[in-house]
């Protein structure tokens, strides 16, 4: 590893008057924040008050697009059509591209959510919809150059990417179990998401400094992420991105966005 690494985590996930991440105090630990489009979570003024703060901390705003699914939270298996699906993360971006525009910043790259994160570590078909989606957004001419794709290392959806020409990041979760094939256990399944905060600032320093993820069963799954995620829908999520970020720091890992 290089020393430095990105660090990010979910924000604007609340709809009306329900609000469920601490958006303020994980803008201040966070480097990028993938904000909720609409879709699984955000509605239009929660979406233009993130771009708003963000802009005003420096940090990267990234379109976190999602399945079609509000009341599953994004969460749940969905078959939707190629064309449908490329239209609707398109739509996605361009929504929050206005918010981001009008706070005098940008969307600075594309991370999907939940159900469609996951499948698309798969399942080519869908990968290559969500990155045509990103090309139909008009990524591939953005005068800054192509909209970077955030995602799991050695998944579809990076391979897509890369071949369609978009700059593609690798990421790690610093809150999330591994199985050895270096995917994320599913959240049915116990033990899935980590709430020890001893165990996720090991994990992020074992991750930054030697490029390296423990799983579930022991084994060591070298990768080389750019970016560590941590969840903003879990408990005490702020306070956690806060300690993640001080004991890097303390380490010697510079801390700052890939963009």
């Amino acid at each position: 590893m290089d020393g430095k690494i990105d660090l990010n985590a979910d924000l604007g996930e609340g709809f009306g008057r329900w609000q469920l991440t601490d958006d303020e105090a994980l803008l201040a630990s966070v480097t990028s924040a993938n904000v909720a489009c609409g879709f699984h979570a955000g509605d239009p003024l929660t979406m233009r008050r993130v771009c708003e703060l963000a802009a005003e901390r420096g940090v990267r705003i990234g379109a976190q697009v999602s399945y079609r699914d509000l009341a599953g939270f994004g969460r749940r298996a969905m078959d939707v059509p190629a064309a449908e699906l490329a239209a609707e993360v398109a739509y996605q971006i361009g929504a929050l591209e206005t918010f981001a525009r009008a706070a005098g910043s940008a969307v600075a790259y594309v991370k999907p959510h939940g159900a469609l994160y996951n499948r698309a570590v798969h399942d080519p078909e869908q990968a290559a919809a969500v990155v045509a989606g990103v090309q139909l957004s008009g990524a591939a001419t953005r005068d800054s150059g192509p909209l970077p794709v955030l995602g799991l290392p050695g998944s579809r959806l990076l391979a897509e990417a890369a071949r369609a020409g978009l700059p593609t990041v690798e990421e790690a979760f610093a809150d999330r179990a591994y199985r050895p094939d270096g995917t994320l256990v599913p959240r049915s399944e116990p033990g899935a998401v980590l709430h020890d905060p001893e165990q996720v600032v090991k994990r992020a320093l074992r991750l930054a400094r030697d490029g390296e993820i423990v799983a579930s069963d022991g084994t060591v799954v070298p990768t080389a992420a750019r970016s560590l995620c941590v969840h903003g829908d879990t408990p005490a999520a702020a306070q956690l991105a806060r300690r993640v970020r001080e004991e890097l720091s303390t380490a010697g890992v510079l801390v700052r966005a890939f963009t």
